[in-house]
This record gives structure tokens, sequence and C-alpha cells, in this order.
């Protein structure tokens, strides 16, 4: 029997909010990508899984560090505190890069 009904790289919800495509989206405890431009009620797939090129703190990375998504300065960061794990840093970014690559955590 074949129980599978999802290879979790995406999960569907219906947006509360417009959403663009590679946006950053909470859902509850998980940190997804926009897969597409979705308006309010749509059924959008976010992806959970993959690189992705996103916004990021002012602050170097190194490949491999800890990313969380900060809800409240809608961009990604190392900085634990309050946010939301998201993944680990794809590739080295300076302090001065406006984007980073983030694998979305598996």
């Amino acid at each position: 029997m074949n129980t599978q009904i999802n290879k979790g790289k995406a999960i569907e919800i219906i947006t509360a909010v417009a959403l663009n495509s590679g946006q950053p989206v909470l859902v509850g405890s998980l940190v997804g990508i926009s897969a597409n431009r979705y308006n309010i009620g749509d059924t959008a797939v976010i992806w959970l899984l993959g690189t992705h090129q996103i916004s990021k703190a002012a602050e170097a990375w190194t490949p491999g560090s800890k990313l969380y998504w900060d809800n409240t300065n809608n961009d990604f960061t190392q900085t634990q505190g309050a946010n939301t794990f998201a993944g680990y840093a794809a590739a080295a970014a300076l302090q001065t890069d406006p984007t980073g690559l983030i694998l979305l955590r598996q």
C-alpha cells in the first residue's frame, strides 16, 4: 500500500494575503517560498525544499550557517531569537549583499 501523498517539496495553502512569486511565507512553524503570484483566497504552492535566492539581513554568511526567517523585518538572518528556523546558507554572502542563497530545511 502506497501512503505517500506528497514528496515533501511543497505544500498547498489558501492564501490570506496576496503573494508574489519568490516571496517568503511563514506557515505555522514552516518557512517556505511562494512558487507563483497568488491573490487572496487562491490555493498557493509553497516550496519547502530547494535552494532559493532571498533577501537577507546586513550580515556576512558562510556556507552551512543556520538561517532564520525574521517575520518582523521580512528577511533571513543568522539571529535565532524569536525568529523561525528556515534552513542553511548555501553560499557565502557579504554583509553588504542584499540577497543570499538559502537551502530550505530538509
